[in-house]
């Protein structure tokens, strides 16, 4: 308990400074949000009415006291009003959540159901036939950027084939299915090397082969020590992975026209609406600093030699 509270304490600085640079970033971008959000309207205003917008804003007031009234407001749960729309961006932030959580929960549903037992196998054939054509396949998907995949997927599936629908028409799971693919694949190309080369060196270690010695078959040392073994690898890396997409896979959202944070943080960097980009980039530190907690919380708990090393000091 003592050590989950005092990696807290560290990760709190961290949160802050995020903060600070992401908004003294968009300060120093010197776009004029007021203006654009005028122009994206086609609406034509004298610059007294600017100016008075602006007042209203805040957006007239120095860098530092803009600073602190927005980390004050989002400590009390007041993250800023769409500079856009005028709506609340808690209150949008969660309408636009269940969508990538349900792209979130599949994908990496999706990832592990093809990485897993493809990595396993790739290990277990070490330098055969099927190792050679898994970690050729992994190469491919390594080599092609997401926004590419979706776009052959989006051609053969949605166009030439016509059994999914191109453009999202909601959180339906029909128009699931190729942005989950999308960012399944690449995702367990990456993997299916990590899983690989973790079982790959169990498999080396010296209990094995004692264990083999002994009579005891592949079958229980690869599912009983071996993946066991293997696990923190395992789960370090899917840890990172649902923290990215929790984050929002912007791009990806916003070619399938997915409804999620990430399309919404692309909206408004493209309308200069900076209380949401400020708001997606406190969600985006907040999940990585979480996962990267819980991640450590787990290491401490199931590796012995980290938890001597803790106490040790």
């Amino acid at each position: 308990m003592n050590y989950a509270v005092k990696r807290f304490i560290q990760l709190i600085p961290i949160l802050f400074g995020i903060t600070f640079l992401s908004f003294l970033l968009m300060y120093l971008a010197g776009s004029d949000a007021v203006t654009e959000m005028y122009t994206n309207r086609g609406v034509e205003v004298a610059q007294e009415i600017i100016d008075e917008k602006k007042a209203a804003l805040g957006l007239n007031l120095p860098f530092f006291q803009q600073y602190i009234n927005w980390l004050w407001g989002m400590l009390h749960g007041n993250m800023g009003i769409s500079y856009v729309t005028g709506e609340d961006v808690l209150l949008a932030f969660m309408k636009k959540l269940p969508a990538t959580l349900l792209l979130t929960a599949l994908s990496i549903a999706l990832t592990v159901m093809i990485s897993l037992p493809c990595g396993i196998l790739a290990a277990v054939r070490h330098d055969k036939i099927a190792d050679i054509v898994l970690r050729f396949g992994s190469f491919l998907g390594n080599a092609m950027p997401n926004f590419f995949v979706g776009m052959l997927l989006m051609e053969f599936l949605g166009i030439q084939l016509g059994v999914l629908p191109v453009i999202s028409s909601g959180t339906d799971f029909r128009s699931a299915i190729m942005p989950t693919l999308t960012l399944a694949i690449a995702m367990s190309a990456k993997y299916l090397r990590q899983v690989r080369s973790a079982v790959l060196d169990e498999l080396n270690k010296d209990y094995v082969l004692g264990a083999k010695s002994r009579g005891i078959s592949n079958q229980v040392i690869l599912w009983k020590n071996v993946m066991k073994a293997s696990m923190l690898t395992i789960m370090t890396l899917l840890a990172l992975s649902i923290g990215s997409l929790l984050g929002g896979t912007a791009i990806i959202e916003s070619i399938f026209m997915w409804d999620g944070v990430g399309k919404l943080a692309v909206d408004a960097i493209n309308m200069r609406d900076y209380p949401i980009i400020q708001a997606y980039v406190m969600w985006m530190a907040i999940i990585y600093v979480l996962v990267n907690l819980v991640a450590d919380l787990l290491y401490h708990h199931l590796d012995p030699r980290i938890r001597l090393g803790v106490n040790a000091k």
